[in-house]
This record gives structure tokens, C-alpha cells and sequence, in this order.
């Protein structure tokens, strides 16, 4: 956790002295500047939260330091307090005028400084944490669009081949598997982002039938077989003998089995192999785990890779939006049950499912 820094202009240095001690108590890390011209030179560099500020100095006044920092947008979300022995209304609605954001009088009180201060402090941490939110939803846009577009483009342009004058059967053939191939992909990502969606807001009911486990697994993997084959890359099932039924959302687990084989296909190089094992346990229970040969998930990484956004080993030309073992997370823990990662020795990550 960062400390919150204090910068703290005044021409006199007894004055910081005495908010030094007020604040000793408190975990801050306070700066000092004698005037308003160091002050504004010294932003870069001490990165403040949050802005004590003199008014009577001389050379550049309070009034007009406040002025010139809040005309810089990258430090207008700093709270600036003013501190001043003017008590007229007018004095003070100078101060505001010119960006302050509260006011303190002279002498400076303990108890209203750090108050003040808490304050201040607080509205600085809820612009911030608001601020990282809005650039995380873009970051999560974009990396969506880009999800989407990868599949767009594949079917306009097998699209474009298919007006060709002349085009060969077998060809023609090629690019219709193509365009169903990446319809597919599309309508995977689509169904994910709304399911996620459901289960985030608590809106979504798991519709809970008796399902043939391995049947479920098998068509998986017969689906995924073309496009892992784009990459030459061999889906490898090992399901046990027919037991008993298993009740779960067939829709819902179907996506997780999407997305761990999605997610396989993408990291796994050319010319490996993707396993996707299952076993039936006691009490109608299963496990089912997805192995590949990829560049596996760092220990840093093994718990905090399910949250949203959160994305393991960046791959070029691989698009990565970290929703889909979000995803997996939250349908599995809807169902119960539990979803870990573990390395793949000698190489690759290995995600076993409990429901």
C-alpha cells in the first residue's frame, strides 16, 4: 500500500515544523517547499495526494500558486487545503475561486488539521480507485473488440474468397469451414460475456438436469477439433466408460469446457498435444482436467489469474482479455465446486475442475 505523500508550502519553515509534529502520528510522508515557485517545480518529482498551502508568501501568493496548479490537468485531482490567517468571506471565496478545495485558519489545530487531511486524502483515494476503474473498463474494451474483430475478419474475407469467379469446390469448402469455424469463435465469446455478466450480478439460475458427463466432454472436443487443427495442434480425449449421470447446468459447464480449451488452443505451440481427461467420483461428483503444452502460469500468478482482467504470460498475436477463466471461476463456484491450475511437467499448465 502506497503512503500518502504531503506537500506542505510555507515561507516559513517553523510553521511546517509545527505540521510535522501534528502529523507525526500518522502514516504520511510530508515535503516541503519554501514558495510557490518551488513548489510548482517540485510536482514531477514528489507525486503529492494531497496539497497544504500558504496564502501570505512572498514573491507568487497562495491564491495564485493554487491558480496555476489547478490550470495543469495532470494535477487538478490533487486536494489542495489552503492555510491562511484571512478570516473575511471574501478572502475565502478568493480561495476557492482560484481551485482550493477547503480551507484552514491560522493557528492550525491538531484535531481540524488531521481531520482535514483524512479528508482530503479520501476524496484523493476515491478519484484514484475511480480513475484505475475507467481505464480498466478501456483496457477491457479494447481487448473484447479485439477478441471479436479476430473472428469478424476471418468471415468477411473467406466472404470475399467465396466471390471469386472461378473459385474451386474444394476451396469453397475450405473457406465455408472457415467462416463457420469463426462464427463459432464469435458466438463463444458473446455467450461468455453475458453469462459472466449473469453470474457477476446474481441475476443468473443455474438450470440444474441430469447430464451425461462424457458426453458433454466428448462434444467439446468434437467441436474444438477443427480449430485446433488451424494450428496443428491434436485434441486428445480420455474419458472413462459411461457411469452415472451428473446433475449440472449443461449450457454453463459446456462454456467452461469452451473456454479451457479455447484458452489451451491459443498458448499451446504447433505440433503439440491438448489432453482432456475425466473421471467420474463418489457421490455424483467429477473431475475433468485440460492439460496442455504451453508456456504454463507462473507461481505469482496461480491464484490471481482467475479474477477479471488478469491475464498470465502476454503472447504475441494471441488475444488475451482475462474474462474467460473469470468466467470459469464463478461458473464453477455457481456450481459448487472448485477450479485450480497446476504445472505440467516438464511444460505447459494443467486446470482441473471438481463439480
Amino acid at each position: 500500500m502506497n503512503i500518502p505523500s504531503i506537500l506542505v508550502v510555507d515561507d516559513q519553515p517553523d510553521n511546517f515544523d509545527v505540521i510535522e509534529t501534528f502529523l507525526s502520528e500518522q502514516d504520511y510522508t510530508l515535503h516541503y517547499a519554501a514558495g510557490g515557485e518551488e513548489a510548482i517545480a517540485s510536482l514531477d518529482l514528489l507525486q503529492p495526494d494531497i496539497i497544504l498551502l500558504d496564502v501570505m508568501m512572498p514573491g507568487i501568493d497562495g491564491i495564485e500558486v493554487c491558480r496555476r496548479i489547478k490550470a495543469m490537468p495532470q494535477w487538478q485531482p490533487v486536494p489542495i487545503i489552503m492555510v491562511t490567517a484571512l478570516n473575511a468571506k471574501k478572502d475565502l471565496a478568493e480561495c476557492l475561486a482560484a481551485g482550493a478545495d477547503d480551507f484552514m485558519s491560522k493557528p492550525v489545530n491538531a484535531i481540524e488539521l488531521r481531520a482535514r487531511v483524512n479528508c482530503m486524502l479520501r476524496i484523493k483515494k476515491q478519484y484514484d480507485s475511480l480513475q484505475a476503474l475507467l481505464q480498466l473498463r478501456e483496457d477491457m474494451v479494447n481487448m473484447i473488440v479485439h477478441d471479436l474483430r479476430n473472428p469478424v475478419t476471418g468471415i468477411l474475407l473467406s466472404a470475399e474468397v467465396l466471390r471469386l469467379p472461378n473459385i474451386s469446390a474444394e476451396r469453397m469448402l475450405r473457406k465455408v469451414e472457415q467462416i463457420t469455424i469463426s462464427g463459432k469463435q464469435l458466438q463463444s465469446s458473446i455467450d461468455s460475456i453475458l453469462l459472466l455478466a449473469k453470474l457477476e450480478s446474481g441475476t443468473m439460475v443455474l438450470d440444474y438436469t441430469e447430464v451425461d458427463f462424457c458426453a458433454l466432454c466428448m462434444s467439446a472436443i468434437t467441436d474444438f477439433k477443427p480449430i485446433a487443427s488451424q494450428k496443428t495442434v491434436t485434441l486428445v480425449s480420455k474419458l472413462p466408460a459411461p457411469s452415472s449421470l451428473i446433475k449440472l447446468d449443461a449450457t454453463v459447464f459446456r462454456r467452461v469446457l469452451d473456454n479451457l480449451l479455447s484458452n489451451a488452443i491459443k498458448f499451446s505451440p504447433s505440433n503439440s498435444q491438448i489432453t482432456l481427461e475425466a473421471e467420474y467420483l463418489e457421490a455424483g461428483h467429477a473431475k475433468v482436467k485440460v492439460a496442455d503444452l504451453g508456456p504454463g502460469v507462473p507461481d505469482t500468478l496461480k491464484q490471481s489469474i482467475f479474477e477479471k482482467y488478469e491475464i498470465g504470460t502476454r503472447m504475441q498475436n494471441v488475444s488475451q482479455t482475462g474474462l474467460g477463466l473469470a468466467f470459469c471461476k464463478m461458473a464453477i463456484e455457481a456450481h459448487q465446486g472448485t477450479i485450480t491450475v497446476e504445472d505440467n511437467h516438464p511444460r505447459g499448465s494443467i486446470f482441473t475442475v471438481l463439480v
